[in-house]
Protein backbone atom coordinates (compact mmCIF):
# COMPACT_ATOMS: atom_id res chain seq x y z
CA UNK A 1 0.00 0.00 0.00
CA UNK A 2 2.88 2.19 0.60
CA UNK A 3 4.16 1.88 -2.65
CA UNK A 4 0.52 3.12 -4.20
CA UNK A 5 0.46 5.69 -2.20
CA UNK A 6 3.88 7.07 -3.37
CA UNK A 7 2.55 6.33 -6.94
CA UNK A 8 -0.14 8.51 -6.51
CA UNK A 9 1.76 11.16 -5.24
CA UNK A 10 4.40 11.24 -7.90
CA UNK A 11 1.39 10.95 -10.43
CA UNK A 12 0.25 14.41 -10.95
CA UNK A 13 3.94 16.13 -11.13
CA UNK A 14 4.90 13.22 -14.07
CA UNK A 15 6.40 14.61 -17.28
CA UNK A 16 5.41 12.59 -20.18
CA UNK A 17 7.56 10.42 -21.46
CA UNK A 18 6.02 11.31 -25.37
CA UNK A 19 7.59 14.85 -24.76
CA UNK A 20 11.25 13.27 -24.47
CA UNK A 21 12.18 13.97 -28.44
CA UNK A 22 12.70 10.42 -29.35
CA UNK A 23 11.01 7.72 -31.54
CA UNK A 24 9.64 10.56 -33.97
CA UNK A 25 9.71 7.74 -36.41
CA UNK A 26 9.20 3.64 -35.51
CA UNK A 27 12.61 2.53 -33.63
CA UNK A 28 14.95 0.20 -35.45
CA UNK A 29 17.27 -1.92 -33.47
CA UNK A 30 18.07 -6.28 -32.77
CA UNK A 31 16.75 -7.94 -29.77
CA UNK A 32 17.99 -10.72 -28.06
CA UNK A 33 14.53 -12.21 -26.65
CA UNK A 34 12.76 -14.37 -29.43
CA UNK A 35 16.07 -15.91 -31.03
CA UNK A 36 18.13 -16.41 -27.74
CA UNK A 37 15.62 -16.40 -24.85
CA UNK A 38 16.93 -16.64 -21.29
CA UNK A 39 20.52 -18.80 -22.29
CA UNK A 40 22.50 -18.15 -19.23
CA UNK A 41 25.06 -21.27 -19.64
CA UNK A 42 28.23 -19.60 -20.93
CA UNK A 43 30.05 -22.51 -20.06
CA UNK A 44 28.09 -25.20 -22.51
CA UNK A 45 27.00 -22.61 -25.14
CA UNK A 46 29.43 -19.41 -25.12
CA UNK A 47 28.20 -18.62 -28.60
CA UNK A 48 25.00 -18.10 -27.99
CA UNK A 49 24.38 -17.43 -24.21
CA UNK A 50 23.13 -13.80 -22.85
CA UNK A 51 26.41 -11.95 -22.60
CA UNK A 52 28.50 -9.39 -23.73
CA UNK A 53 29.87 -10.73 -26.30
CA UNK A 54 26.99 -12.02 -27.58
CA UNK A 55 25.97 -8.35 -27.75
CA UNK A 56 29.16 -7.22 -28.99
CA UNK A 57 28.77 -9.21 -31.70
CA UNK A 58 25.62 -8.34 -32.70
CA UNK A 59 26.66 -4.40 -32.86
CA UNK A 60 30.17 -5.81 -34.89
CA UNK A 61 27.62 -7.25 -37.37
CA UNK A 62 25.02 -4.62 -37.57
CA UNK A 63 27.51 -2.01 -38.08
CA UNK A 64 29.48 -3.97 -40.69
CA UNK A 65 26.88 -5.21 -42.44
CA UNK A 66 24.83 -2.57 -43.51
CA UNK A 67 21.86 -2.65 -40.33
CA UNK A 68 23.14 0.44 -39.56
CA UNK A 69 23.12 2.20 -42.66
CA UNK A 70 19.82 0.94 -43.31
CA UNK A 71 18.45 2.81 -39.97
CA UNK A 72 19.00 0.02 -37.27
CA UNK A 73 20.53 1.29 -34.66
CA UNK A 74 19.47 -0.11 -30.78
CA UNK A 75 20.96 -3.34 -29.84
CA UNK A 76 18.75 -4.84 -26.75
CA UNK A 77 18.99 -7.05 -24.01
CA UNK A 78 16.45 -8.57 -22.84
CA UNK A 79 15.70 -10.61 -19.32
CA UNK A 80 18.07 -12.86 -17.81
CA UNK A 81 21.15 -10.18 -17.70
CA UNK A 82 21.60 -9.25 -14.38
CA UNK A 83 22.92 -11.05 -11.03
CA UNK A 84 20.22 -12.96 -9.01
CA UNK A 85 20.94 -10.35 -5.70
CA UNK A 86 20.74 -6.32 -5.94
CA UNK A 87 24.36 -4.96 -5.07
CA UNK A 88 24.65 -3.32 -1.28
CA UNK A 89 23.74 -0.24 -2.63
CA UNK A 90 20.46 -1.22 -3.89
CA UNK A 91 21.70 -1.15 -7.20
CA UNK A 92 21.12 -4.20 -10.43
CA UNK A 93 24.48 -5.91 -10.70
CA UNK A 94 24.68 -7.29 -13.90
CA UNK A 95 25.81 -11.17 -13.83
CA UNK A 96 29.74 -11.08 -13.49
CA UNK A 97 30.32 -13.98 -15.09
CA UNK A 98 28.23 -13.32 -18.37
CA UNK A 99 28.95 -9.27 -17.91
CA UNK A 100 32.60 -8.94 -16.46
CA UNK A 101 33.09 -5.61 -18.24
CA UNK A 102 29.98 -4.46 -16.77
CA UNK A 103 26.94 -2.50 -18.66
CA UNK A 104 29.02 1.44 -18.70
CA UNK A 105 31.65 -0.65 -20.94
CA UNK A 106 29.60 -2.63 -23.08
CA UNK A 107 27.67 0.32 -23.53
CA UNK A 108 30.62 2.47 -24.38
CA UNK A 109 31.63 -0.34 -26.77
CA UNK A 110 27.75 -0.04 -28.41
CA UNK A 111 28.18 3.65 -28.56
CA UNK A 112 31.90 3.27 -30.29
CA UNK A 113 29.83 1.44 -33.10
CA UNK A 114 27.38 4.41 -33.75
CA UNK A 115 24.59 2.13 -31.96
CA UNK A 116 22.81 2.53 -29.22
CA UNK A 117 22.33 0.05 -26.24
CA UNK A 118 19.10 -1.29 -24.51
CA UNK A 119 17.95 -3.01 -21.26
CA UNK A 120 15.25 -4.78 -19.91
CA UNK A 121 13.49 -4.54 -16.36
CA UNK A 122 10.54 -5.03 -15.02
CA UNK A 123 8.07 -3.22 -12.91
CA UNK A 124 6.86 -6.23 -10.48
CA UNK A 125 8.82 -7.89 -7.80
CA UNK A 126 11.07 -10.37 -10.09
CA UNK A 127 11.52 -10.02 -13.61
CA UNK A 128 9.31 -12.93 -15.77
CA UNK A 129 12.89 -15.17 -15.56
CA UNK A 130 12.55 -14.12 -11.53
CA UNK A 131 15.44 -11.78 -11.30
CA UNK A 132 15.39 -8.84 -9.36
CA UNK A 133 12.41 -6.74 -10.45
CA UNK A 134 12.02 -2.35 -10.02
CA UNK A 135 8.99 -2.57 -7.65
CA UNK A 136 10.29 0.01 -5.22
CA UNK A 137 13.55 0.85 -7.37
CA UNK A 138 11.92 2.86 -9.72
CA UNK A 139 14.06 5.75 -9.02
CA UNK A 140 17.09 4.14 -8.51
CA UNK A 141 17.04 2.00 -11.32
CA UNK A 142 16.43 5.03 -14.01
CA UNK A 143 19.14 6.53 -12.26
CA UNK A 144 21.53 3.12 -12.78
CA UNK A 145 20.16 2.82 -16.69
CA UNK A 146 21.48 6.38 -17.19
CA UNK A 147 24.89 6.08 -15.32
CA UNK A 148 25.20 3.17 -17.72
CA UNK A 149 24.84 5.14 -20.87
CA UNK A 150 21.32 3.11 -21.39
CA UNK A 151 19.79 4.46 -24.59
CA UNK A 152 16.18 2.15 -24.32
CA UNK A 153 14.36 0.47 -21.07
CA UNK A 154 11.71 -2.75 -22.07
CA UNK A 155 9.77 -2.28 -18.76
CA UNK A 156 7.77 -5.58 -18.30
CA UNK A 157 4.69 -6.62 -15.97
CA UNK A 158 5.02 -10.28 -14.95
CA UNK A 159 4.91 -10.36 -11.17
CA UNK A 160 2.63 -7.22 -10.64
CA UNK A 161 -0.83 -6.01 -10.67
CA UNK A 162 -2.56 -4.99 -13.52
CA UNK A 163 -4.10 -2.39 -11.62
CA UNK A 164 -0.67 -0.75 -10.41
CA UNK A 165 0.41 -0.26 -14.01
CA UNK A 166 -1.53 3.49 -14.39
CA UNK A 167 0.82 4.79 -11.58
CA UNK A 168 3.82 2.24 -12.12
CA UNK A 169 4.87 2.92 -15.86
CA UNK A 170 3.92 6.75 -15.61
CA UNK A 171 6.19 6.84 -12.90
CA UNK A 172 9.34 4.76 -14.40
CA UNK A 173 8.29 7.62 -17.03
CA UNK A 174 8.97 10.64 -15.03
CA UNK A 175 12.18 8.63 -13.02
CA UNK A 176 13.66 8.31 -16.27
CA UNK A 177 13.16 11.55 -17.61
CA UNK A 178 14.42 12.79 -14.40
CA UNK A 179 17.85 11.63 -15.26
CA UNK A 180 18.43 14.14 -17.98
CA UNK A 181 19.23 11.64 -20.27
CA UNK A 182 17.18 10.81 -23.58
CA UNK A 183 16.05 6.89 -22.87
CA UNK A 184 13.61 5.47 -24.83
CA UNK A 185 11.04 4.16 -22.73
CA UNK A 186 9.23 0.90 -23.73
CA UNK A 187 6.37 -0.72 -22.33
CA UNK A 188 4.97 -4.26 -22.24
CA UNK A 189 1.77 -2.02 -20.53
CA UNK A 190 -0.91 -2.85 -21.26
CA UNK A 191 -0.14 -6.84 -20.74
CA UNK A 192 -3.00 -7.73 -18.53
CA UNK A 193 -6.09 -5.57 -19.06
CA UNK A 194 -9.21 -5.87 -20.73
CA UNK A 195 -9.27 -2.40 -21.43
CA UNK A 196 -6.48 0.09 -21.63
CA UNK A 197 -6.33 3.61 -21.41
CA UNK A 198 -4.80 4.46 -24.61
CA UNK A 199 -3.91 7.79 -24.09
CA UNK A 200 -2.49 7.86 -20.60
CA UNK A 201 -0.24 4.93 -22.08
CA UNK A 202 1.37 7.26 -25.16
CA UNK A 203 1.81 10.11 -22.80
CA UNK A 204 4.46 7.52 -20.79
CA UNK A 205 5.68 5.61 -23.39
CA UNK A 206 7.46 6.06 -26.69
CA UNK A 207 6.44 2.43 -27.71
CA UNK A 208 3.63 -0.62 -26.10
CA UNK A 209 3.20 -3.84 -26.94
CA UNK A 210 0.30 -4.93 -27.88
CA UNK A 211 -0.31 -8.57 -27.07
CA UNK A 212 1.66 -11.58 -26.18
CA UNK A 213 5.22 -12.29 -27.19
CA UNK A 214 5.40 -13.94 -30.77
CA UNK A 215 6.39 -17.17 -31.49
CA UNK A 216 8.54 -18.47 -34.36
CA UNK A 217 5.44 -19.35 -36.41
CA UNK A 218 3.13 -18.66 -39.30
CA UNK A 219 -0.02 -18.70 -37.12
CA UNK A 220 1.26 -16.22 -34.46
CA UNK A 221 2.26 -13.67 -37.03
CA UNK A 222 -1.77 -14.31 -38.64
CA UNK A 223 -2.45 -13.83 -35.41
CA UNK A 224 -1.02 -10.07 -34.79
CA UNK A 225 -2.03 -9.30 -37.60
CA UNK A 226 -5.56 -10.50 -37.05
CA UNK A 227 -5.89 -8.38 -33.97
CA UNK A 228 -4.71 -4.82 -36.09
CA UNK A 229 -7.24 -5.98 -38.49
CA UNK A 230 -10.10 -5.49 -35.41
CA UNK A 231 -8.41 -2.73 -33.98
CA UNK A 232 -10.24 -2.86 -30.33
CA UNK A 233 -10.60 0.61 -28.72
CA UNK A 234 -9.41 2.27 -31.82
CA UNK A 235 -6.14 1.83 -30.84
CA UNK A 236 -4.42 2.20 -34.30
CA UNK A 237 -5.20 6.08 -33.71
CA UNK A 238 -2.39 6.40 -30.42
CA UNK A 239 0.29 5.48 -32.65
CA UNK A 240 2.01 8.01 -34.46
CA UNK A 241 5.53 10.26 -33.68
CA UNK A 242 6.73 9.82 -30.47
CA UNK A 243 4.55 7.25 -29.38
CA UNK A 244 4.11 3.69 -31.24
CA UNK A 245 2.19 0.03 -31.13
CA UNK A 246 4.48 -2.49 -30.67
CA UNK A 247 3.11 -6.06 -32.05
CA UNK A 248 7.14 -7.77 -30.82
CA UNK A 249 10.08 -8.18 -32.36
CA UNK A 250 10.36 -9.25 -36.28
CA UNK A 251 11.30 -12.69 -36.89
CA UNK A 252 12.62 -12.83 -40.72
CA UNK A 253 15.98 -15.10 -40.52
CA UNK A 254 14.85 -17.59 -38.23
CA UNK A 255 13.14 -21.57 -38.11
CA UNK A 256 9.55 -21.00 -38.68
CA UNK A 257 8.80 -18.99 -41.94
CA UNK A 258 8.98 -19.58 -45.49
CA UNK A 259 9.94 -16.65 -47.60
CA UNK A 260 6.89 -15.88 -48.69
CA UNK A 261 5.76 -15.59 -44.84
CA UNK A 262 8.60 -13.80 -44.29
CA UNK A 263 7.93 -11.16 -47.00
CA UNK A 264 4.35 -10.90 -45.64
CA UNK A 265 5.59 -10.87 -41.66
CA UNK A 266 8.09 -7.91 -42.72
CA UNK A 267 5.50 -6.26 -45.30
CA UNK A 268 2.14 -6.34 -42.50
CA UNK A 269 4.81 -4.30 -39.61
CA UNK A 270 6.17 -1.89 -42.26
CA UNK A 271 2.80 -1.10 -42.71
CA UNK A 272 2.00 -1.20 -39.15
CA UNK A 273 4.44 1.88 -38.95
CA UNK A 274 5.49 -0.89 -35.71
CA UNK A 275 9.19 -0.84 -34.56
CA UNK A 276 11.74 -3.17 -36.05
CA UNK A 277 13.58 -4.92 -33.56
CA UNK A 278 14.90 -8.18 -35.29
CA UNK A 279 15.96 -11.23 -32.94
CA UNK A 280 18.18 -13.37 -35.36
CA UNK A 281 21.17 -14.55 -35.35
CA UNK A 282 23.25 -12.08 -37.91
CA UNK A 283 26.25 -14.51 -38.07
CA UNK A 284 24.11 -17.02 -39.65
CA UNK A 285 21.25 -15.45 -41.91
CA UNK A 286 20.03 -16.48 -45.07
CA UNK A 287 20.83 -13.92 -47.49
CA UNK A 288 17.43 -13.54 -49.08
CA UNK A 289 16.61 -12.94 -44.81
CA UNK A 290 19.33 -10.14 -44.56
CA UNK A 291 17.52 -8.93 -48.12
CA UNK A 292 14.59 -8.19 -47.25
CA UNK A 293 15.80 -6.59 -43.61
CA UNK A 294 17.13 -3.99 -45.19
CA UNK A 295 14.65 -3.26 -48.20
CA UNK A 296 15.33 0.88 -48.44
CA UNK A 297 11.36 0.80 -50.12
CA UNK A 298 9.44 -1.33 -47.28
CA UNK A 299 11.82 0.79 -44.27
CA UNK A 300 10.78 3.74 -46.15
CA UNK A 301 7.20 2.65 -45.31
CA UNK A 302 7.90 2.12 -41.91
CA UNK A 303 9.47 4.73 -41.43
CA UNK A 304 7.25 7.13 -43.09
CA UNK A 305 7.41 10.53 -41.00
CA UNK A 306 3.45 10.52 -40.89
CA UNK A 307 3.26 8.14 -38.92
CA UNK A 308 -0.03 6.42 -39.50
CA UNK A 309 -0.41 2.79 -38.78
CA UNK A 310 -2.60 0.84 -41.53
CA UNK A 311 -6.07 0.30 -40.72
CA UNK A 312 -8.25 -2.96 -42.41
CA UNK A 313 -10.04 -1.57 -45.28
CA UNK A 314 -11.70 -4.21 -46.97
CA UNK A 315 -12.23 -8.32 -46.35
CA UNK A 316 -12.28 -10.59 -49.18
CA UNK A 317 -11.81 -14.29 -50.62
CA UNK A 318 -14.04 -15.11 -47.63
CA UNK A 319 -12.06 -13.76 -45.41
CA UNK A 320 -9.07 -15.31 -46.44
CA UNK A 321 -7.63 -12.01 -48.10
CA UNK A 322 -6.89 -8.69 -46.20
CA UNK A 323 -6.39 -5.29 -47.74
CA UNK A 324 -4.68 -2.81 -45.90
CA UNK A 325 -4.51 1.24 -46.59
CA UNK A 326 -2.36 3.77 -44.90
CA UNK A 327 -1.48 7.39 -46.11
CA UNK A 328 1.68 8.42 -46.23
CA UNK A 329 3.49 11.71 -47.29
CA UNK A 330 2.42 13.51 -50.21
CA UNK A 331 -1.13 12.07 -50.29
CA UNK A 332 0.43 9.13 -51.39
CA UNK A 333 -1.35 5.64 -49.81
CA UNK A 334 0.64 2.48 -49.06
CA UNK A 335 -1.87 -0.36 -49.89
CA UNK A 336 -1.13 -4.18 -48.72
CA UNK A 337 -3.04 -7.31 -50.05
CA UNK A 338 -2.36 -10.14 -47.71
CA UNK A 339 -3.20 -13.66 -48.49
CA UNK A 340 -3.87 -15.64 -45.23
CA UNK A 341 -5.17 -18.75 -47.34
CA UNK A 342 -2.69 -21.91 -47.92
CA UNK A 343 -3.90 -23.83 -50.66
CA UNK A 344 -1.51 -23.95 -53.39
CA UNK A 345 -1.99 -21.32 -55.34
CA UNK A 346 -2.35 -17.75 -55.67
CA UNK A 347 -5.53 -15.78 -55.35
CA UNK A 348 -6.49 -13.32 -57.72
CA UNK A 349 -8.03 -9.99 -56.14
CA UNK A 350 -9.68 -7.09 -58.01
CA UNK A 351 -10.20 -3.51 -56.25
CA UNK A 352 -11.05 -0.41 -58.18
CA UNK A 353 -9.26 2.91 -57.19
CA UNK A 354 -12.14 4.15 -55.14
CA UNK A 355 -12.18 0.93 -52.99
CA UNK A 356 -8.87 1.62 -51.78
CA UNK A 357 -9.80 5.17 -51.43
CA UNK A 358 -7.71 6.24 -54.27
CA UNK A 359 -10.45 9.29 -55.20
CA UNK A 360 -8.28 11.65 -56.94
CA UNK A 361 -9.46 12.27 -60.69
CA UNK A 362 -6.20 12.72 -61.60
CA UNK A 363 -4.97 9.36 -61.16
CA UNK A 364 -2.29 7.70 -59.37
CA UNK A 365 1.52 5.98 -60.02
CA UNK A 366 1.31 2.70 -58.66
CA UNK A 367 4.32 1.07 -57.54
CA UNK A 368 5.82 -2.11 -56.11
CA UNK A 369 6.34 -1.47 -52.78
CA UNK A 370 9.13 -4.06 -52.78
CA UNK A 371 11.12 -3.19 -55.71
CA UNK A 372 10.14 -0.07 -56.47
CA UNK A 373 8.81 -0.48 -60.16
CA UNK A 374 6.34 1.03 -61.61
CA UNK A 375 3.25 -1.13 -62.29
CA UNK A 376 1.06 1.53 -63.71
CA UNK A 377 -1.38 4.38 -63.94
CA UNK A 378 -5.09 4.09 -62.56
CA UNK A 379 -7.80 6.32 -61.82
CA UNK A 380 -10.92 5.59 -59.04
CA UNK A 381 -12.75 4.08 -61.51
CA UNK A 382 -9.98 1.50 -62.63
CA UNK A 383 -9.46 -1.88 -61.66
CA UNK A 384 -6.36 -3.07 -60.22
CA UNK A 385 -6.02 -7.16 -60.08
CA UNK A 386 -3.11 -8.52 -58.23
CA UNK A 387 -2.35 -12.04 -57.88
CA UNK A 388 -1.35 -12.92 -54.19
CA UNK A 389 0.53 -16.49 -53.11
CA UNK A 390 -0.68 -18.48 -50.18
CA UNK A 391 0.77 -16.92 -47.27
CA UNK A 392 2.23 -14.02 -49.11
CA UNK A 393 1.56 -10.35 -49.83
CA UNK A 394 1.36 -7.58 -52.69
CA UNK A 395 2.39 -4.05 -51.01
CA UNK A 396 2.32 -1.28 -53.71
CA UNK A 397 2.55 2.40 -53.09
CA UNK A 398 -0.10 4.85 -55.18
CA UNK A 399 1.43 8.73 -55.79
CA UNK A 400 -1.12 11.38 -56.88
CA UNK A 401 0.24 12.66 -60.15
Amino acid sequence: MAFLFLLVCVLPILVQSADNGLARTPPMGWLDWERFRCNTDCVNDPDNCISENLIKTMADLMASEGYKDAGYEYVCIDDCWPSHERGPDGRLVPDPERFPSGMKALADYVHSKGLKLGIYEDFGTETCAKYPGSEFYLQTDAQTFADWGIDLLKFDTCNSYSSDFQYGFPAMAFYLNQTGRPILFSCEWPHGESESNFTAIRQACNMWRTGLDIEDSWDSVVGVIDFYAKDAQNFSSFSGPGGWADPDEVIVGDFGLSYEEERAHFGMWAMFASPLLMSVDLRNIRNSSKALLQNRNILAINQDPLGHQATLKMELANGYVYVFTRTLVDNKIAVAVLNKAFNGMPTSVTMTGKDLGLTDESGYTITDGFTGDQIGSYGPTSEIIQNVNPSGIVIFVATPK
